[in-house]
């Protein structure tokens, strides 16, 4: 059985599982090979609508196995170190939406895994952590990704102390996009996507692409960029073309 099960669902969302429940979903390089295959195949574009990445048997991940990475020879380990950034260069290069669905604990690189992903749903007893720290080294992946999702103050406090923090605190901080009740994460998911899938997927991945650019770009240039999408969607007719949801019964007074 692979320890990553890949399923698509009729409306185009791609479902990845972590399935190393014997590990508590811990990632070996197996398990960070096919993720980063996985996400970057969807790159390429096609019928898909959104990723959501899950951990199996009610755990979403316990980050790197380090079972296995304190037996790896070191240029072994340096290209698995290797392979892990490209996951998270993968999601940011993604053209759909990712959305984490965290059930138990998301820490270390689990941690780091669902604030790589563009959505975070959380149960509201579900742990995270930058546990790194309590085999004294830094959580250095997880930091450039914190740093770019929440206030500095915050987000120093996670990734030096290493805490596990609950869903609830990091809903409040802004990191958890929605809290789920318990057992409830499958429907919130399904919730949840059928907002994206009610979409225009154009606009989705406009918007994903402009954000990103706009996450590292000055304002003034942000600006001009929205201007010049502004116009080009403008030039194209798209604005013209009205949006049928958005009509009332009675609206259209036409014969």
């Amino acid at each position: 059985m692979s320890s990553i099960e890949r399923s698509v669902d009729q409306r185009g969302i791609v479902t990845l599982t972590i399935n190393r429940p014997h590990r508590r979903n811990a990632l070996d390089s197996e398990a960070m090979a096919l993720l980063r295959k996985e996400i970057s195949g969807l790159a390429d574009g096609g019928s898909e609508r959104a990723l959501v990445i899950r951990g199996s048997d009610g755990s979403f991940s316990s980050g790197r196995d380090l079972k296995e990475a304190k037996d790896l020879a070191l240029e072994t380990g340096l290209n698995q170190q290797a392979e892990w950034v490209e996951v998270f260069r993968a999601l940011r290069r993604l053209p759909i939406p990712s959305v984490a669905g965290v059930e138990g604990h998301a820490v270390a690189g689990g941690f780091t895994l669902a604030m790589g992903c563009d959505f975070v749903l959380a149960e509201r007893n579900a742990g995270f952590g930058a546990l790194e720290m309590r085999n004294g080294f830094p959580a250095a992946v997880c930091i450039p990704i914190l740093a770019r999702l929440v206030g500095p103050r915050v987000g120093l406090e996670l990734a030096i102390f290493g805490d596990i923090v609950g869903a609830e605190r990091l809903y409040e901080v802004g990191l958890v996009t929605q809290l789920v009740d318990d057992g409830a994460m499958s429907g919130a998911i399904d919730a949840f996507t059928d907002r994206i899938v009610n979409l225009a997927p154009n606009a989705v991945q406009e918007t994903l692409e402009s954000w990103r650019a706009a996450e590292s770009a000055p304002i003034e240039q942000s600006l001009t960029m929205g201007l010049r999408l502004n116009q080009l969607l403008d030039a194209s007719g798209r604005f013209s073309l009205p949006d049928p949801s958005f009509s009332k019964k009675g609206d259209d007074k036409s014969s």
